[in-house]
């Protein structure tokens, strides 16, 4: 684990870098240019590329803190050498990044206060962004430091409430105010059931093997440098394969989603609606809108007037309460929103003018859907709430993508993160969470089940965190061998998982209110 990159090595991840930013800048630059936008201001275009400079540097802190546990047990049942197991693991995140869905990213977007993001260029848009993402970076860079597997996810999601709460109590509301508390205990469910479910599973596994697999060798320390049966080297490799392609396909959306903000926020004629619908789009999309009003009661013409009912969906969404104007204030935006899109022929026509508040509608509406068809009060039967989400789902297509430059930015930044500054967390997952070193089995098992919980979660739409899953697999087959665990670090990952909110909550939050100021 002591050899670099080497000089060669070295050049090449700067050069890597270079042409990352190179792209990057050329890539908003070109998209800006074919929607039909002038040059961007000067000061925007600054906070633009400093504040994707910024997401970047999330993920790539986010590559070597986290994918460091992908690692680990190849690296210490010696299936693979430190140095080739890295730049493998940092590929397969690269191709994990390209090959998501985007289900994460606009997860974890809905936890921010509506008002933000439906203002997202504006000063406190930007002061939001880079509060939750300098506060991310700080708790990412200090347990790290500590050689302490904490969550990325964890903590970025603790930044995003704490900017919510900020943002509520800076304009006279209460805390509790600021934030999607429906989305976020779904989130910190997710977040909590997760470890428990790795170091379960991980423990079962181990000990079915034990039973299945009679070969003394798979339960013993590795001697020296000896690598492992040839069976269960295949098995380490691709079980770190895949938990490093699952930590691309789950975590990697994280920066997306909050890029794709930005872009929304600084270049909203390039970014804020997706021009590259299928032409069948269009009419797919008035027939869904038409059913969509019917089920919403709407009657020929709408009850109220299309500012009106803004605010009221708007309202809804904030404070979470319905009222009797909620469903006749969605069913005429819906209207407006049909409207605006059949006078202008498509999302590809709409002018730059109007690009901004079609999308706002448009977000505001599916995010008012979503609600509206959990919500017991407004008495929804089943075809009604059918015919509603079935326009949710072209209302997403038009404003939840990403572009494919975006997923090979974050492909970058994670994948080159998982290079460097692995070693401390490799070494607290391979050395300190038991009391014996970790045997092969136990590499295997523990992997298995974050390979597997990961991308469980990754097609349910929910972030996890791959460190809190492995790091208790681990834990859960020394339990499960006996061996016992080393419970200062035991008692140091507990630490990081009770602080990591409070900390990101109130870093965020703090940051948040300094930026407003200085914006």
């Amino acid at each position: 684990m002591e050899k670099g990159l080497g000089i060669a090595g070295q050049l090449g991840f700067g050069a890597a870098i270079l042409a990352a930013i190179v792209y990057v800048a050329y890539s908003v630059y070109a998209d800006a240019s074919a929607s039909g936008m002038a040059a961007i201001a000067l000061l925007p275009f600054l906070l633009l590329f400093l504040a994707l400079l910024i997401a970047l540097g999330f993920e790539f802190v986010n590559g070597f803190h986290d994918t460091a546990n992908a690692v680990a047990t190849v690296i210490y049942t010696n299936a693979m050498p430190a140095n080739v197991a890295v730049v493998w693991s940092g590929f397969f995140n690269f191709l994990g990044v390209l090959l998501s869905t985007g289900a994460v990213a606009f997860g974890i977007v809905s936890l921010l206060p509506v008002e933000l993001i439906l203002q997202v260029g504006s000063s406190a848009g930007f002061a939001m962004v880079f509060a939750l993402l300098i506060a991310a970076i700080l708790w990412n860079l200090a347990t790290w430091w500590l050689g302490i597997p904490s969550s990325s996810s964890h903590t970025l999601i603790g930044s995003i409430i704490g900017v919510g709460v900020a943002n509520a109590m800076l304009h006279g509301k209460s805390g509790t105010a600021g934030v999607d508390w429906s989305k976020a205990t779904e989130i910190g469910q997710a977040l909590l059931v997760s470890p428990l479910v790795g170091f379960g599973l991980a423990a079962l596994l181990f000990l079915a093997m034990k039973v299945l697999v009679r070969n003394e060798a798979l339960y013993q320390e590795p001697k020296g440098d000896t690598p492992p049966p040839l069976w269960i080297r295949v098995l380490l490799i691709f079980t770190c394969t895949g938990v490093s392609f699952a930590h691309g396909s789950n975590d990697g959306q994280k920066g997306m989603g909050l890029i794709m903000l930005i872009l929304i926020g600084t270049v909203p004629t390039a970014y804020a609606l997706n021009r590259a619908v299928p032409e069948s789009y269009t009419q797919e999309f008035h027939v869904g809108a038409d059913r969509a009003y019917a089920a919403l009661g709407g009657g020929t013409t709408p009850t109220m007037r299309p500012a009106e009912a803004r605010r009221a969906v708007t309202s809804y969404i904030a404070d979470k309460t319905y009222k009797p104007e909620t469903t006749p204030a969605i069913a005429a935006l819906v209207k407006d929103i049909d409207r605006q899109v059949d006078e202008y022929g498509s999302l590809a026509k709409v002018p730059a003018a109007a690009t901004e508040n079609v999308r706002n509608d448009m977000y505001l509406a599916s995010e008012a859907i979503k609600r509206l068809a959990k919500d017991d009060t407004a008495n929804l039967d089943d075809t009604r709430i059918e015919a509603v989400n079935g326009f949710k789902k072209s209302l997403d297509a038009g404003t939840r993508f990403i572009p494919t430059w975006v997923k090979v930015a974050v492909a970058f930044a994670l994948g080159l993160g998982t290079m460097v500054g692995w070693k401390r967390i490799v070494v607290t997952v391979g050395e300190k969470i038991g009391k014996s070193h970790l045997t092969y089995a136990q590499g295997a098992s523990a992997e298995l089940v974050a390979m597997g919980t990961i991308f469980a979660a990754d097609h349910l739409g929910l972030p996890v965190s791959t460190t809190h899953v492995l790091s208790s697999g681990v834990a859960g087959t020394m339990a499960a061998n006996r061996s016992g665990l080393q419970m200062s670090t035991v008692r140091n990952l507990l630490m990081a998982w009770v602080l990591t909110l409070p900390c990101s909550i109130l870093l965020a939050g703090g940051l948040y209110a300094v930026f407003s100021m200085v914006f």
